[in-house]
């Protein structure tokens, strides 16, 4: 299985001395996620919980919902001409009766934002493939003190990030502050993915008390794989893009941006956020 990180070669300059060191980087391989055999979709990530990534994945697409739905997950055997195993390439398997996405028509998913798709199609079809609206939980409420201590905590846990200096996060904490789980990538939805798919394999689906903290902006693509998970409040260290103000508003995700100490801007959802001032 891949390493996470790897070190290679570099010429540091620093106050005009020169010289030549070996550094630590943040390790990045493709992963083709297969569904029942056939090739579905390839990301680039780092190696690590490569189950959960799938896992998680295929919740964000409405694929799957529990951990009943899922036979089995493995890694392909003999991906090279040689016959070793790269670990690159990963098949899930469904278990029987689960319904099977046509995957014959060029990605027929609504949920990341390279997929070409956009605008209110995008909005209508996660609000609607969704197994746990989160209109339909009990509501989460957090108080602002405990979102403006999230960031710190999720920088803590971030131990390759410590030696890379390269890597996205995202964790899971409870409505009370408690870290449930965090996780590293390459790419910060791999980060989300890998969250939900540990969560889908503990069968704690709908996460639907937990609080969800990225370390970059806010996409479309994480506000939709937090709807799908059941997921009530979205925090990101950075800024939202429109279109996940609007699935947030469509579907009663409560989005905050700009989470940096006691500062923070509430896009959408305010009434789980605990204001004491009218506004």
């Amino acid at each position: 299985m891949g390493r996470v990180t790897e070190r290679r070669r570099t010429i540091r300059i620093r106050g005009g001395a020169v010289s030549a060191r070996p550094d630590t980087l943040v390790a990045e391989e493709p992963l083709e996620i297969r569904l029942n055999g056939r090739p579905l979709a390839i990301t680039m990530r780092t190696p690590g919980d490569d189950f959960a990534l799938a896992a998680g994945f295929l919740v964000s697409e409405g694929v799957i919902g529990a951990a009943a739905d899922v036979r089995s997950i493995v890694y392909c055997a003999g991906a090279q001409d040689d016959g070793a195993n790269t670990y690159n390439v990963v098949d899930v398997r469904l278990a029987p009766g689960v319904p099977v996405p046509d995957i014959t028509l060029e990605r027929n998913v609504y949920t990341t934002s390279s997929c070409g798709l956009c605008g209110k199609a995008s909005l209508d079809a996660v609000r609607t493939a969704t197994r746990f609206p989160i209109a339909d939980t009990p509501r989460v409420r957090v108080e602002p003190a405990l979102l403006s201590r999230l960031p710190d905590r999720l920088r803590e846990a971030q131990r390759v990030f410590d030696r890379t200096g390269g890597l996205h996060a995202a964790a899971l904490f409870s409505e009370d502050g408690e870290l449930l789980d965090v996780r590293e990538d390459v790419g910060r939805h791999n980060a989300v993915d890998k969250l939900i798919g540990r969560a889908l394999r503990e069968d704690l689906l709908p996460l639907s008390r937990a609080i969800l903290l990225v370390s970059g902006r806010a996409s479309f693509e994480l506000a939709q794989k937090a709807v799908m998970a059941g997921i009530p409040v979205l925090a990101a260290v950075s800024a939202p893009s429109s279109l996940a103000v609007d699935l947030a508003a469509e579907t009663g995700l409560t989005l905050i941006g700009f989470l940096r100490g006691p500062d923070m801007n509430v896009y959408a959802g305010e009434e789980r956020v605990a204001l004491h001032s009218e506004v």
